[in-house]
């Protein structure tokens, strides 16, 4: 299930919209390491609005506030690296249906130098000829999370000889999150840009 803008069950505010607390937690987000690096997706629209489950954290900032620090710090201060993070994240997304998830991660994944063949295979749920012995275990890691919601003793044990103890942390910290991003704009009607 695809959902449009237009579909929106909450309101997305525009800047002035906003009360102090929920400036306090658009400015965080809107200046903070999402909006330096590479710009690969529109993370405001042009009436300064949040793109995607960003807008809805504005809906409670205390909330969105932590759920915001979980997400930067899987994305900018974890020990994955940029192809397995991204592998993972398009697997969720793809996994829940999520059109801004594919929106934003698609470029990002591209970005961090998986091939068209690669997220064609990830996103289509398909089998993804990797390379990287480590890139293969945390697929088969966060695809029998996304299907079982645990892991076999041996698939744990693989993803910790792959990415260590911190990563296989990080990693289902980093599913759950876009775990939870996906539900929330499922529920909520939020979809990719339209414009």
């Amino acid at each position: 299930m695809l959902c449009r803008m237009t579909d929106a069950r909450l309101p997305n505010p525009t800047p002035e919209e906003l009360d102090a607390e929920q400036r306090a937690l658009y400015d965080e987000i809107a200046g903070g390491p999402r909006s330096a690096g590479p710009r690969l997706f529109e993370l405001v629209d042009r009436q300064g609005r949040l793109n995607g489950p960003f807008g809805i954290m504005l809906h409670s900032p205390a909330v969105g506030g932590a759920l915001q620090s979980v997400g930067a710090a899987v994305r900018y201060r974890s020990v994955l690296p940029d192809r397995i993070r991204e592998l993972a994240i398009l697997s969720v997304a793809a996994h829940w249906n999520s059109d801004f998830e594919l929106y934003a991660h698609v470029p990002l994944a591209r970005h961090a130098g998986l091939t068209e063949a690669e997220v064609d295979g990830v996103v289509a749920g398909a089998e993804v000829p990797l390379e990287d012995p480590a890139e293969r275990v945390v697929l088969e890691v966060v695809r029998a999370l996304l299907q079982a919601s645990d892991l076999t003793d041996e698939q744990c044990a693989a993803g910790r000889d792959a990415i260590g103890e911190k990563g296989m942390v990080e990693l289902t910290t980093l599913v759950g999150y876009y775990a939870t991003l996906a539900l929330q704009l499922r529920v909520f009607r939020v979809g990719a840009p339209t414009d």
